[in-house]
């Protein structure tokens, strides 16, 4: 198909996570298709040899596939670890999930901050030379989470020339992005290994010293619910507990459900770590002796770390990304942290002395594409009319070679 034809069509936006793929077409508000970032061969294949199409089971088919096949995770910390498995991945979700020949569609992709410009180039290689699609656009994922917002509607006055610091918490990294007029502040980015899967962990681990009587082949998929469903963020910790203790039959949730090798129905009480999950940002060392950093320090310390002139900005639209963003009081406890530290900075700059500073406002923006709005910030980017103009195109790449994708073009056609 020509290069003009292609560009009649929607375009593919794939966002691509350490636990999560989401995936669809631009001009859309949701993605088609939501899986685990996972690979599984489905039969006996020779080392070395790359697997067709029909042998690599992906998602949650690759899954439940666990216990007669190695299930492969591609992407570590966002980024992307092991080639081979991450082209049969792309390869299974264009032409299983998506149903779409890549010749036809030009496409867009999103990284983490700081990518190394390799792995860049690894990428256009496979969707260039193996898909052969019509052309290429990789977006940083802290921008797509900043024209999500805007796009949404929920903004503050700092956020329509694509300014505001990013807080993505996925299911293997969380990153602080600080971001100016769409240009990433590299210098100035935050991130730690704790995440969606750590809160996971946490939760099963609450439950299973409480000896709560859930099934050990589901204990992973019940304190994913669990968190997903009944965890909400406190206002404070001590007082959180005595209110548990004083009235626990307002606070503690029993859930059911059925054993599923052998049919058999349990039940287990949600007590404290119904609020202790989510504290894991705030208060890090309950969970980890390694990364004891709250999340508010961290994104004091990301913005503070930027130039002078962007810091106002950058703390008027902290702008939430990610599925463990979505807790009851997430933002307004952000909020609040934030202000703090930020009172307490301006009071011991200014104390003992004549300067005066003016009051610096913090704003978090929430808005309802929140879980997925990385990949609702690439459909709305893919859906302008200058989207394919900034696209890499075949052309471009086979006359300048892979090296072309290592610096994308900042858009700014939001």
């Amino acid at each position: 198909m020509a290069r003009e034809d292609a560009m009649t069509r929607p375009a593919v936006v794939i966002d691509n996570g350490t636990g999560w793929t989401k995936m669809g077409f631009a001009r859309n508000v949701r993605p088609s298709h939501v899986i685990p970032t996972c690979v599984a061969a489905n039969g006996a294949t020779t080392s070395g040899k790359m697997m067709d199409d029909l042998d690599v089971a992906i998602g949650r088919e690759a899954m439940a596939l666990s216990a007669s096949r190695e299930v492969r995770w591609p992407i570590r910390h966002g980024t992307v670890e092991n080639w081979e498995d991450m082209e049969r991945f792309w390869q299974a979700s264009v032409c299983r999930y998506l149903r779409c020949d890549p010749e036809d569609h030009y496409f867009l992709l999103t990284e983490p901050p700081l990518n190394p410009p390799e792995n860049r180039e690894y990428t256009a290689e496979i969707f260039f030379e193996s898909f052969n699609v019509p052309g290429l656009y990789i977006g940083v994922q802290a921008a797509l989470a900043l024209a999500a917002s805007i796009a949404s509607k929920k903004q503050s006055q700092y956020a329509s020339a694509l300014t505001g610091t990013v807080i993505d918490i996925g299911d293997g990294v969380t990153h602080i992005i600080p971001v100016s007029d769409g240009y990433v502040l590299g210098s100035s980015i935050k991130s730690v290994p704790l995440a969606g899967r750590d809160l996971t962990t946490f939760v099963q681990y609450l439950m299973r010293e409480r000896g709560e009587k859930i099934p050990p082949e589901d204990a992973m998929e019940v304190a994913r619910k669990v968190k997903e469903d009944h965890c909400y963020v406190c206002k404070d910790m001590v007082k959180e507990f005595l209110a548990h203790e004083r009235k626990p039959g307002e606070h503690v949730v029993q859930i059911n459900g059925t054993r599923g090798k052998t049919g058999e129905k349990w039940s287990a009480d949600v007590g404290y770590e119904r609020f202790l999950a989510p504290e894991v940002f705030f208060n890090p060392e309950i969970y980890s002796s390694d990364y004891i950093t709250p999340l508010p320090e961290l994104v004091h310390q990301a913005i503070a770390s930027s130039p002078i002139d962007t810091r106002r900005n950058l703390y008027g639209n902290i702008v939430l990304s990610g599925g463990s963003t979505m807790f009851k009081g997430f933002g307004k406890r952000i909020k609040r942290d934030v202000k703090r530290l930020v009172d307490e900075r301006i009071a011991a700059t200014t104390k003992g002395g004549t300067l005066t500073s003016k009051e610096v406002d913090v704003e978090v923006v929430t808005h309802n594409f929140q879980r997925t709005a990385v990949w609702f910030g690439g459909s709305v980017l893919a859906s302008t009319p200058g989207f394919y103009s900034s696209c890499v195109s075949k052309a471009d790449y086979e006359e300048h070679g892979a090296n072309i994708v290592r610096q994308n073009p900042v858009f700014r056609g939001i």
